[in-house]
């Protein structure tokens, strides 16, 4: 058996909800990549079968357009302080605990933080260490700071916005690798994200294959509906034929 990782100590050993998370398939995320306007099906995909798990980018834009992601989601929980900024700066106590996520984490994974709105909940030395652990972005219900970092990075980021005030003083991590929920949308840890400029979607890690399944049914008749576009088929003709 595989010893436990060294840990931080950034937050107490009873915050951290899990130590390890079930693997995603290679082959599954494979398949998850090829999909076409991959939030957008697999969010169709969730409406089927009876899921609601789409977050629009209106809600968390990304930093950084033009690709999608897809990765198992590595989380964190911040929640205010109960203390003033000025006792926490004097008694040197800063609240952040995230490392611990990254410290956890596994190359592919995707940090994902239930975190407070105009302070940061992941700053630019944060960024750098989720980078070097393999992480290849985050989702942020709350804002983060330092964004050069992601860009530079090309770590994207799908937040409420920017703030260049700290967390260190007014937040408190209580969670790693828990329950978190985003933007009103239930996330656990373990659960597979995909992201990209049209916003988030979160599967169930134990609905994967289905949603999947399903995905690749709608995308099939998407590509047949475009072919009959292209083809010329009056709209009349077009608006009789079943696709999905």
């Amino acid at each position: 058996m595989a010893a436990e990782k060294k840990l931080t100590g950034r937050v107490p050993r009873d915050a951290i909800r899990k130590m390890a998370l079930p693997p995603i398939p290679e082959d599954l995320r494979a398949r998850f990549r090829k999909l076409p306007d991959a939030t957008s099906t697999v969010s169709d995909a969730m409406d089927d079968l009876g899921f609601s798990a789409a977050i629009p980018a209106a809600v968390l834009p990304c930093n950084l357009n033009g690709r999608t992601h897809i990765g198992r989601a590595v989380t964190v929980r911040n929640v205010e302080r109960a203390d003033t900024v000025l006792l926490a700066v004097q008694a040197r106590d800063g609240g952040m605990g995230e490392h611990e996520a990254y410290n956890l984490a596994e190359p592919g994974d995707i940090v994902v933080i239930e975190g407070l709105l105009g302070v940061s909940n992941m700053g630019g030395q944060s960024v750098t260490l989720a980078h070097r652990a393999g992480c290849i972005g985050a989702i942020i219900d709350g804002s983060y700071r330092d964004p050069r970092a992601s860009v530079d990075l090309a770590f994207p980021i799908w937040s409420r916005g920017p703030t260049p005030i700290t967390g260190k003083w007014r937040l408190r991590t209580t969670d790693i690798n828990g329950r978190v929920r985003i933007a009103g949308v239930v996330v656990d840890a373990g659960d597979l994200v995909v992201a990209d400029d049209g916003g988030i979607v979160f599967v169930p890690f134990r609905h994967l294959e289905a949603v999947l399944d399903r995905a690749e049914a709608i995308a099939a008749g998407d590509t047949r509906q475009r072919d009959d576009i292209a083809a010329g088929i009056d709209l009349a003709d077009l608006s009789k034929r079943q696709y999905k």
